[in-house]
C-alpha cells in the first residue's frame, strides 16, 4: 500500500513538472484543462519564435557581461536556443499546449536540452518584457515587408501615369462629372496616398524601435544587464526610459494598426473606382480575367471579385484596430492579461493588408486603360461650364457675377435641348455681352487641363514634372528601407 501510495506521489510530481504550469512554487494544484485552453495564446504567438529566441540570445550575452552565466554556460544556452530554432524551422519542433505561449515552450525545451544552464536565462528577465520585446521584433520586420510592398506599388502607379500623361477623361465630385483632368493625374492621387502609408509606416517603425527588455515585469532588474549590448544585438535605436511604460506600452501596435488600416482604406478606394469604371455604364478599363470570376447562373458575367473582396476585408482590418483601442483603454499600469489579445489584429491586420497590396499591384499594373472612350464621355461639353467661367474672368467680370451667368447659359442650354458648343454666339452674348466668338475655343479637354497650372494641377507640363519628382522620391524612399534593413 505504500508504495503504490509512493508510486502514485512521484507520479503526479512527474506530471506537475511538465505539465500546464511549469513555474510553479505559489500554486498548490495545476490549472485545470479548460482554463489551459482559454488561456493558450499559442495558435497566435508561435508566429514570434524566432524573434523569441532572438531577444533570449541577447538577453543571454547581457546575463554573461553581468557574470550570472559562465562562458561554458553561455555556449551550452546558445546551442540549445539555435536548435530549438532550427527544430522550428524544419518542423521537428513539438509545441505543447500545456506551456501556454510560446516563450513558454521554448524555455521548457531549452531546459530540456540544457537542464542546469538553461533554467538561468530567464535571470533578469520577465515574461511581461520578453513579450514586449518579441513583439516590437515581429512589427518592425512586417513593417518593412509591408513598406516594401507599398514601394513595388506606386512604382507601377508611376509606370501608368507615365504613359497617360495625354489620356484626359473626366474629373468628378459627387460622382457628376466636374473638370476635365488627365488620368495620369488621377492615378498620382493614389500615389499620394500610398506614399503617406509608406512614411506613416516609418514613423511606426520609429514608435517600435524601443528597446524595453531589461524593464523586468515592472520595476526593472536587480542585475547590471548592459541594455546597450542587447539594443544593438537586436537592432534598436533607443533603449525604454521607463520600465512600467516599457512592459504596458502598446502605442507602437495602435499606430502599427491605424497606418494598416489607412492603407486599407485606401486600396478600398481604388478598388471602388476601378470596379465603377469597369462597369458596363463606364467601360473606362478592362480587367485581366485571372482576376475575376464568372456567374454561377449568367453565363456573360466578368465580375470584379478579387477588388470587391479587397474592399470587403478593409472592415475587419478597421475592426482590428477598434478592438486594440477598447482593449487598451481602461488599463491600469503595467501589464494586465488582457493584452494577450494584442497580437492577433495585428498579425491578421498585417497578413490582410501586404496580401491586398501584392494582388492589388498585379491587377493594377494589368488593367488595360480605355483611354478612348474615357475622352469620349467629354462630348457632353457642360464640363467646361467652370472654364467659361474663367473665361468672363479674364474679360473683366467678378468671378462671383461670372458663376452666374454661366449658370444661366447652363439652363439656357438644356431648357433649348443644345450643348454649349451648339449654342450660336449670338445667344451667348443675349446672356452675356461680352462673349465673343473665342468662347468656342474655351470647349476642349486640352484647353481646359492646360489652364488648370498650378502646382499640382492637371495641366500636363506639372503633371510630368510631378511625376519626375516620383520617381526621385521613391529612389530616396528604397534608400530609407534600406537603411531599415541593415
Amino acid at each position: 500500500m505504500y508504495s503504490k501510495k509512493k508510486k502514485q506521489a512521484r507520479v503526479k510530481e512527474k506530471e506537475s513538472a511538465s505539465g500546464n504550469n511549469f513555474v510553479r512554487g505559489r500554486f498548490k494544484d495545476d490549472i485545470s484543462g479548460i482554463t489551459a485552453d482559454f488561456t493558450s495564446s499559442l495558435d497566435i504567438d508561435k508566429r514570434l519564435a524566432d524573434f523569441d529566441i532572438a531577444g533570449s540570445i541577447a538577453h543571454l550575452y547581457a546575463l554573461r557581461k553581468a557574470g550570472v552565466v559562465s562562458e561554458k554556460e553561455k555556449k551550452e544556452i546558445e546551442k540549445s536556443l539555435l536548435k530549438i530554432k532550427e527544430d522550428i524551422k524544419t518542423g521537428a519542433f513539438k509545441f505543447d499546449k500545456r506551456y501556454e505561449d510560446i516563450h513558454m515552450n521554448i524555455e521548457k525545451k531549452l531546459t530540456m536540452l540544457a537542464p542546469v544552464s538553461g533554467a538561468k536565462l530567464h535571470t533578469a528577465r520577465s515574461r511581461n518584457d520578453q513579450v514586449s520585446i518579441d513583439f516590437r521584433l515581429y512589427v518592425k520586420n512586417e513593417i518593412k515587408k509591408v513598406a516594401g510592398a507599398l514601394i513595388a506599388l506606386r512604382f507601377e502607379l508611376i509606370d501608368i501615369a507615365k504613359n497617360h500623361i495625354d489620356a484626359i477623361f473626366p474629373g468628378y465630385t459627387h460622382l457628376q462629372h466636374a473638370q476635365p483632368v488627365s488620368l495620369a493625374h488621377h492615378i498620382s492621387a493614389y500615389y499620394e496616398m500610398f506614399t503617406r502609408d509608406f512614411e506613416r509606416l516609418i514613423n511606426c517603425y520609429a514608435a517600435a524601435d524601443v528597446l524595453t527588455l531589461g524593464s523586468g515585469a515592472l520595476a526593472g532588474v536587480d542585475f547590471e544587464i548592459d541594455r546597450q549590448l542587447e539594443a544593438k544585438m537586436l537592432g534598436f535605436a533607443k533603449i525604454s526610459r521607463n520600465s512600467m511604460d516599457g512592459v504596458s506600452d502598446r502605442d507602437f501596435a495602435l499606430e502599427f494598426n491605424f497606418a494598416l488600416s489607412m492603407i486599407m482604406m485606401h486600396l478600398s478606394r481604388f478598388c471602388e473606382e476601378l470596379i465603377i469604371w469597369n462597369s458596363e455604364e463606364f467601360g473606362f478599363i478592362e480587367l485581366k480575367d485571372e482576376f475575376t470570376t464568372g456567374s454561377s447562373i449568367m453565363p456573360q458575367k466578368k465580375n470584379p471579385d478579387v477588388l470587391e473582396l479587397i474592399r470587403g476585408k478593409t472592415g475587419g482590418v478597421i475592426s482590428n484596430l477598434l478592438s486594440l483601442f477598447i482593449m487598451m483603454k481602461a488599463l491600469p499600469l503595467t501589464y494586465n492579461r488582457d493584452m494577450q489579445e494584442d497580437k492577433k489584429p495585428v498579425m491578421e491586420s498585417t497578413d490582410t493588408v501586404y496580401n491586398s497590396i501584392l494582388i492589388f499591384t498585379e491587377i493594377i499594373k494589368t488593367v488595360k486603360f480605355n483611354a478612348k472612350n474615357m475622352r469620349s464621355k467629354l462630348d457632353d461639353d457642360f464640363i467646361y461650364a467652370t472654364d467659361i467661367a474663367t473665361y468672363l474672368v479674364k474679360k473683366g467680370i467678378p468671378f462671383r457675377k461670372s458663376h452666374e451667368i454661366v449658370g444661366r447659359i447652363v439652363n439656357y442650354a438644356k431648357e433649348n435641348k443644345k450643348t454649349l458648343s451648339k449654342l450660336k454666339v449670338e445667344e451667348y452674348k443675349k446672356i452675356c455681352g461680352g462673349i465673343e466668338n473665342d468662347i468656342f475655343e474655351v470647349l476642349n479637354p486640352l484647353a481646359s487641363v492646360g489652364l488648370k497650372k498650378s502646382y499640382g494641377g492637371t495641366a500636363l507640363n506639372r503633371v510630368k514634372s510631378i511625376i519626375n519628382d516620383y520617381e526621385e522620391e521613391i529612389e530616396r524612399n528604397k534608400k530609407s528601407l534600406e537603411r531599415l534593413e541593415r
